[in-house]
């Protein structure tokens, strides 16, 4: 319980002709009392504040932004690094494939057979023990299929992917890719 009561300071006061001189209380009153909480970090006495203010908030939107424009490019980069070392794994693995190929029916398939003789056996080739590929012939990294040459420029055949671009020549990641 809480008790307020009203003192008057000591006076002197005039009513009906006389003098007294009042003091004391006038007035008390008595209050319930109890702690309020109103959340589990809240106290009667003191009360901690969960959560963030904007501008905690805004500084922590810029520093991902910071962050994401100094790494972003870096990332980026590596990733055009990555498809031009999964065409050459594919290409290499299609070589592969292909010399077990040529060891089963003597011979590279022609152009016109092209990749799709290591998936599925092509007609009139009784010595063909494929598949030589696990799966269908993939299209390279960048969505386009491999161009199949047999006879090639210089080798027996040639497994070309054009690079980023889908164009002859090219640098860096445009650069083709030619086996």
């Amino acid at each position: 319980m809480l008790t307020i009561c009203l003192h008057l300071p000591r006076r002197t006061v005039k009513l009906d002709q006389t003098v007294q001189t009042v003091s004391g209380p006038i007035g008390c009153a008595r209050f319930p009392v109890r702690p309020v909480h109103r959340g589990l970090f809240e106290t009667p006495l003191l009360r901690i504040e969960a959560g963030f203010t904007l501008l905690e908030l805004l500084v922590v939107v810029a520093i991902i932004g910071l962050l994401t424009a100094y790494v972003g490019p870096r990332v980026l980069s590596h990733l055009g690094k990555s498809e031009a070392t999964v065409a050459r794994a594919q290409v290499d693995a299609f070589s592969k494939a292909l010399d077990a190929y040529r060891i089963d029916v003597g011979r590279y398939p022609t152009t016109e057979q092209g990749l799709s003789a290591l998936a599925t056996a092509p007609a009139n080739e009784p010595k063909w023990h494929g598949p030589y590929l696990g799966k269908s012939v993939p299209d390279d990294p960048w969505g386009r299929p491999y161009i199949y040459k047999s006879p090639g420029a210089s080798r027996e055949y040639e497994i070309i992917s054009y690079g980023k671009d889908g164009k002859p020549g090219g640098a860096a990641e445009d650069a083709d890719i030619v086996y």
